[in-house]
């Protein structure tokens, strides 16, 4: 979202000749469908943040899963995943859905967008703990989207590759 659209159209059409049996990337097979519905989903997730208190220094945010999750490994070929401590990225950075955001609003038109604060206080609540909430969460939701508005976290390298091995 971030590429001047012609390059982006390119770029999903070379993803979606390079990998076409990892099943994620039908999305870049139907870019133009997508990238309408990831453009309105970053926007509402930009006006929301925003008027939750959030200081989005970027349009569009840097979507990843908090926890991992296997659905999506799998979904994505199995290829290296990523790692940030939530501790390293200010709180007015970060914002959560419970489940993808994009799905949500093309299915609601809206999304159910949580502070940092916000779903620690989700997490605590939860009858029986936050390790059970995370459980409801993957049987629900399969994943919290965890959506990062600052890139000077990923430029100053506070993350490292998981292999997986």
């Amino acid at each position: 979202m971030r590429l001047p659209k012609e390059k982006a159209f390119l770029l999903a059409e070379k993803l979606a000749k390079e990998n076409p049996d990892t099943t994620a990337f039908y999305r870049f097979a139907d870019f133009a469908n997508y990238y309408l519905h990831r453009l309105q989903t970053d926007e509402f997730l930009y006006e929301n943040f925003s008027r939750l208190g959030g200081k989005p220094k970027e349009k569009h945010p840097l979507s990843f899963v908090l926890q991992g999750c296997d659905y999506l490994y799998n979904w994505f070929g199995k290829g290296i995943s990523y790692k940030i401590k939530l501790s390293d990225i200010c709180p007015d950075s970060i914002s959560f859905s419970l489940g993808d955001s994009c799905a949500q609003y093309e299915k609601t038109g809206t999304i159910r967008q949580l502070t940092e604060e916000q779903l620690l206080t989700q997490m605590n609540d939860f009858d029986s703990g936050a390790a059970d909430f995370m459980k409801y969460v993957s049987e629900q939701y399969s994943y919290i989207e965890v959506q990062l508005w600052d890139d000077n976290v990923i430029l100053q390298n506070k993350f490292f590759a998981d292999t997986g091995s």
